[in-house]
């Protein structure tokens, strides 16, 4: 407060433990008044920043310049400000301003008391209030082409030429055959762009191919089969027209279980997410498809992601997502950094709020996180009306606004945020021309680099299969033929894929794979053909209306057109044929039926000699999961048929979790995850059910005994939300900061059924020690050497630094496919952050015959082995040892060792100890038992951002 008034000569507003806060803010307040002041020109170039810095200096009784030093920090909690001057800032100039400085940083302290510890707390005390403000940063960084040189200097050419309408209109979406479009200009040989959904099919097309979701990808661990899929379904997207590809996904990662978009992206650790996401985008633009990485950032949940109007007329901001910083960083933000890297064309923003600031509209994750801490050089799109401002949305990041028109799906209205809205504003001096050319130049630059100048035109059938008419186009669009079959022979990778993304969670007995059993019994109305059509269940926004048929994918934006598709049921009728003409399959289907009459009524003999049993559970954008247990009454079918059936075979198709209560039922001898497996869901099951294929899966994520097992990261959700007349009532807290899925039921010490990378096997595998050997040259330092950022942030974060080993052996006696898995536990920065007990860093799907055994190195970046340090904003290597943990789940922890990089001397320094031997894949699966303040500061971004706390 003092130093409030000694500055700027007013009376204090504020209690003292926000006061540091908002002296920041009246620092950048002031320093932005004053003109001329380039934001742009570098360092604090404003005329009258050096009367401001000298007063700082003076009100602190510190030496010339020392303000410059506290100006430079940033994202730091307001508590915590005291602290940092001293132990970081000023230790070196503290002198006159001790006392002032010691009282302040107590009275401050004292707010951060009651701080959680041991194995009851998840970090600091959670403080709402530190994160009801999205920290602003402008000015949105311009790109320069790195790693793009001759398409971003392609762009800035073409750019050139373009008036400031034409400059509008690249940027703003139109009418036309596409979900999204971007309007041709034929006098420079531009044809448009066409986006299209979605993560695992062209939504919306004829003669298209439905591949396996996310979810499943991330199931089979295997990054090959991983990229391929991108590069298939890239070859779609070209082969129709589409220059962009509204997919990947790594938002939702999956927070909650249920969420009810988790199966559109893969799982929630974010390393395995990270890892698939960039092959993903890897796959898909080696076709020539520009990938979109979506949804950015913090969308977490389906209810209330969009404002809504209640009764009284009042509008209900959107949920907001709040995140502190670290979290930011090491969960959330670490896929998207992977997909920069991985040189990905556009970002997608998110529709809710991210600490208060709409994702659309966030200066602090689009310009301060993803354009200038990370280096992204293409474009980011709004989601689907996403977009609630023009020149605000503009100088916060945004470069494109999907769909354009406010109206959404109907004919134009002419009435759009950005379109003439962009030349009024550039007219009127609110917007400036060089923010204009960089989002065209960012829209441009992947054009070029793709080679899209020369693209097969648009499937000419596109119109009717979208929900624009030619009538509503104000464009005309080059129209191809119509109804091209883009699917040659993608049908084999689907198949081996939904296969491979299937987890064989139990096996008694040797249950599977089957022995020709001459008497199947098929139950359960996810085994049989699509009763209502190949699109329209698929496409509903609930579970009404597709009760019969296998469940392929899940509903939405992020689903498939079916042109044909395999059910279980016709698949066992054909494999069950080849084993001649006495092999009998009955079923039945109706779940309701099955519960009601015991199961049985159409059954003879009976019991069957396999009962299989085909569950599902619906996902869809637009809601969340209400429950995690199978749907339809799924366990009650199971518990009926298993009554009288002693080998009762459970298969799922879901999108994520399902808590499973019959699990430990003795008649209930396998239980098999298929997810969602695209158009070839029976063939790729019934490869496992028969043993063509040995299930080499592994879980994206914990299956726990309870439902309440998973409030620890619940939907935010109430009667009373439901019923608030307070516009920013929908607040969701990430309490739980980094401790999602595996890392919780680690951290609180719980026992789950089957935990994250957890899957058998038809065969058995051991694993040897393991070895850590330092690699590269160079002293290891706690912060990342200073370099100039390039896609994916400091290249020194992606440095490897380590290399761990394992030898993996096939102990069993037919071939098969295993995933050893590489887990670290991070020292603890502090006393009141918390890491993780353990979390992925390494993994690798192996083949290996019998008796054969395979060395396996996995390398270690920098990121790898460093937490995100919230006061000095970078990567850092904290002390102490760093453990090991090699296996085959979470879990399954065969082999342990430990390094410390920072008292390493370039040697072998690891401590290698194997804990026990392998598995064996037909035994039952047993219990396991494991042992910043955002929003008030401004971001990282060099130059001061204006005093709102809201963007």
């Amino acid at each position: 407060q003092s130093l409030e008034a000694l500055l700027f000569g007013t009376t204090p507003r504020h209690p003292p433990s926000t006061s540091f806060r908002f002296l920041k803010y009246r620092f950048q307040e002031e320093e932005r008044r004053h003109e001329p002041c380039s934001l742009a020109r570098g360092e604090y170039d404003c005329p009258h920043a050096p009367l401001l810095l000298e007063r700082f200096d003076s009100a602190l009784g510190l030496p010339m310049n020392a303000g410059r030093e506290y100006k430079k920090l940033s994202f730091v909690p307001a508590r915590y400000v005291g602290v940092v001057f001293v132990a970081r800032m000023l230790h070196k100039r503290l002198l006159g301003g001790a006392t002032l400085l010691s009282a302040l940083w107590t009275a401050n302290a004292q707010n951060d008391s009651a701080v959680g510890s041991g194995p009851n707390a998840a970090g600091p005390t959670w403080n709402h209030e530190d994160f009801t403000a999205s920290p602003p940063v402008y000015p949105s960084p311009n790109a320069t082409g790195i790693g793009w040189e001759e398409a971003f200097q392609q762009a800035s050419d073409f750019v050139n030429q373009l008036t400031l309408e034409e400059k509008a209109y690249l940027v703003t979406g139109t009418p036309g055959p596409c979900v999204g479009n971007i309007a041709p200009i034929p006098r420079l040989g531009f044809q448009g762009l066409c986006l299209q959904d979605g993560p695992l099919a062209i939504r919306q097309a004829n003669y298209a191919s439905v591949f396996p979701a996310g979810i499943t990808v991330a199931a089979s661990w295997d990054r090959k089969l991983a990229k391929q899929r991108g590069i298939e379904m890239g070859s779609e997207f070209r082969g129709k027209g589409a220059e962009i590809a509204l997919g990947p996904v790594a938002g939702p990662l999956g927070r909650s279980g249920y969420g009810g978009r988790n199966w559109e992206g893969f799982s929630p650790d974010p390393y395995l997410t990270g890892i698939l996401f960039a092959d993903t985008i890897e796959g898909m633009q080696s076709a020539g498809v520009q990938a979109c990485a979506k949804h950015y950032i913090g969308n977490e949940q389906e209810t209330q992601r969009n404002p809504t109007v209640n009764e009284q007329g009042t509008t209900i901001e959107a949920v907001s997502s709040n995140i502190d910083d670290r979290t930011m960083h090491e969960l959330y933000l670490w896929p998207f950094q992977d997909g920069v890297k991985a040189g990905v064309a556009s970002f997608m923003c998110s529709y809710n709020r991210i600490n208060g600031s709409y994702g659309c509209q966030n200066s602090k994750t689009l310009n301060g996180i993803l354009k200038d801490e990370l280096g992204f050089q293409g474009y980011v799109m709004s989601d689907w009306m996403a977009t609630h401002s023009g020149a605000p949305a503009i100088e916060a990041g945004l470069d494109m606004d999907m769909p354009g028109d406010l109206q959404f799906t109907e004919a134009s209205s002419e009435h759009s945020f950005f379109g003439g809205n962009i030349t009024a504003a550039v007219n009127n001096g609110s917007l400036s021309i060089d923010r204009v050319d960089d989002m065209c130049r960012r829209v441009m630059t992947p054009y070029f680099y793709l080679g899209q100048s020369n693209y097969p035109p648009i499937d000419g059938s596109e119109y009717a299969e979208n929900f624009w008419s030619e009538d509503d186009a104000v464009y005309d669009f080059e129209l191809g033929p119509s109804n091209v079959n883009v699917r040659d022979d993608h049908a084999r990778l689907i198949r081996e894929l939904g296969a491979a993304g299937t987890v064989l969670l139990k096996n008694t007995n040797n249950a599977l794979p089957l022995q020709t059993p001459k008497n199947i019994g098929v139950f359960g109305n996810d085994a049989g053909d699509l009763l209502d059509g190949l699109y329209t269940g698929a496409l509903s926004l609930g579970s009404q209306g597709y009760e019969y048929g296998v469940l392929t994918a899940g509903g939405g934006s992020g689903t498939g057109r079916l042109s044909y598709v395999v059910p279980p049921l016709d698949a066992i009728k054909t494999r069950a044929a080849q084993q001649g003409n006495d092999a009998l399959v009955q079923y039945v289907l109706n779940n309701s039926l099955i519960t009601n009459s015991g199961g049985y009524s159409s059954i003879f003999p009976a019991p069957p000699d396999v009962c299989l049993v085909f569950l599902k559970t619906w996902a869809a954008e637009g809601a969340d999961r209400e429950s995690l247990l199978v749907d339809w009454n799924g366990t009650a079918v199971v518990e009926t048929v298993a009554a009288a059936c002693p080998n009762t075979v459970v298969v799922t198709n879901s999108g994520g979790i399902n808590v499973l209560p019959f699990a430990d039922h003795p008649n209930v001898t396998a239980i098999l995850a298929a997810h969602y497996p695209g158009q070839e869901a029976g063939n790729s099951i019934v490869d496992i059910l028969w043993g063509d294929v040995n299930p080499s899966g592994k879980l994206p994520y914990t299956i726990t005994y309870e439902e309440s097992d998973y409030a620890f990261a619940d939907i935010t959700n109430s009667t009373e939300l439901q019923n608030t007349n307070d516009p920013n009532a929908w607040q969701s807290d990430f309490e739980e900061r980094l401790l999602i899925d595996y890392r919780h039921f680690d951290h609180f010490n719980e026992s789950v059924q089957y935990e994250f990378g957890f899957g058998l096997s038809y065969t058995s595998f051991s694993m040897g020690d393991v070895s850590v050997q330092r690699v590269g040259g160079g002293a290891l330092t706690p912060s990342p050497p200073s370099n100039s950022i390039v896609p994916g942030g400091n290249p020194a974060l992606w440095d490897v630094l380590y290399s761990v080993s394992v030898t993996i052996s096939n102990t069993g006696d037919v071939a098969g496919a295993t995933v050893p898995q590489l887990y670290l536990g991070l020292p603890q920065p502090s006393d009141e952050d918390v890491s993780p007990v353990k979390a992925l860093r390494g993994f690798e799907k192996v083949m290996l015959a019998p008796g054969e055994s395979q060395m396996i190195s996995f390398e270690l970046n920098r990121r790898d082995i460093s937490y995100w340090d919230i006061y000095t904003q970078q990567w850092m290597i904290a002390s102490g040892d760093i453990n090991v943990f090699a296996g085959f789940s979470s879990r399954d922890i065969l082999a342990t060792s430990s390094f410390s990089p920072l008292s390493d001397s370039g040697n072998d320094s690891s401590n290698s100890t194997q804990t026990y031997g392998g598995w064996d894949s037909g035994k039952d699966h047993g219990d396991h038992k494991g042992s910043w303040h955002w929003a008030s500061d401004e971001g990282k971004h060099p130059h001061a951002p204006p005093p709102s706390k809201t963007v």
